[in-house]
């Protein structure tokens, strides 16, 4: 009797196990309402006044194609002051002298602080304020200097310091003090460790949200149609206003702006892969390489050909 007790259970074989899956039925629920509203958005498309057939001429048009040069050359120019402007403003905002780092402080909270908008208008109606510009060796009316380009380039490259000083600030922060305990102990001055030790180590950090930042000021810089400033929506709208197209235009708009931002976007992740080199044993797979990958795999599940 004591012998039946203590011997074990036998284990059930594996092949009379029967695993039930679980079934997850708002899943079915979730995708049966997403796919019936991109059918409705559709249908709605499809039906709506819009002539799809004169967007691929617009796309090639020479006046879009000049408000595409604009837009790429204002961001670039804006992004170049912003960044620069931005690695002063760092420096200073982390300085133990309290007028430069509340300068700093107070510029930051200014221009994180009103619409971009806003400031493009002041910016571009600053003759009200300071009617002829005297700097002493140059004179002039305010009106002749402010330029519809100027405007653009001062407030958006204005605005965009403030927000890469943030960027900048974290990534140098981010860089162990040892490291630069190390570089004073070698001799080196304060600006020869922030260019020498701290910064080439805080571009890990800095290079992903610098170039978020960047494909964020391609579609900022559209907001410089209010200031006449020839960027993509500017000449669209000047298109529209004899054709009469005028959603098509935006699409147009549109579809230059992802063409754009899908460009950049695949030359900031590479960028990131590069100084990542230095944080990670292995990096990721790039997609062509998981292209790659899956081909060969591909290829290989295919039947060899039997030969005779």
């Amino acid at each position: 009797m004591t012998d039946t007790l203590d011997k074990a259970p036998a284990a059930v074989p594996p092949e009379q196990i029967k695993a039930i899956p679980v079934r997850h039925y708002g899943r079915w629920v979730a995708a049966a309402a997403v796919i019936a509203v991109l059918v409705l958005i559709g249908i709605a498309f499809s039906n709506a006044k819009i002539n799809y057939s004169i967007i691929p001429t617009y796309l090639k048009d020479g006046t879009i194609l000049s408000g595409v040069w604009h837009t790429l050359y204002i961001s670039v120019l804006a992004m170049v002051v912003g960044l620069v402007l931005g690695v002063i403003l760092a420096v200073m905002r982390m300085s133990t002298n309290p007028v430069t780092s509340t300068v700093a402080w107070l510029y930051v909270w200014f221009f994180r602080g009103t619409p971009v908008l806003v400031q493009l208008l002041l910016w571009y109606n600053i003759s009200l304020v300071f009617p002829i510009l005297n700097l002493g060796f140059y004179k002039n009316e305010m009106n002749q200097v402010m330029t519809p380009f100027l405007a653009a380039l001062l407030g958006l490259g204005l605005n965009e310091a403030a927000y890469m000083s943030e960027i900048v600030r974290a990534g140098i922060q981010s860089v162990d003090e040892g490291q630069t305990e190390a570089s004073h102990a070698l001799g080196m001055t304060h600006g020869q460790t922030l260019r020498r030790v701290v910064l080439p180590q805080a571009m890990r950090v800095i290079v992903p949200p610098t170039g978020n930042e960047f494909i964020n000021m391609l579609k900022t810089s559209s907001l410089a149609y209010a200031v006449q400033f020839n960027e993509l929506i500017k000449r669209a709208q000047d298109i529209s206003s004899t054709s009469l197209a005028v959603v098509e235009m935006y699409f147009v708009a549109s579809v230059w702006y992802l063409i754009l931002t899908s460009v950049f976007s695949v030359g900031q992740y590479y960028l990131e892969r590069r100084y990542a080199r230095g944080s990670t044993r292995s990096l990721p797979p790039t997609p062509l390489q998981r292209l790659r990958k899956n081909l060969r795999l591909f290829g290989s599940f295919r039947r060899p050909e039997v030969t005779p």
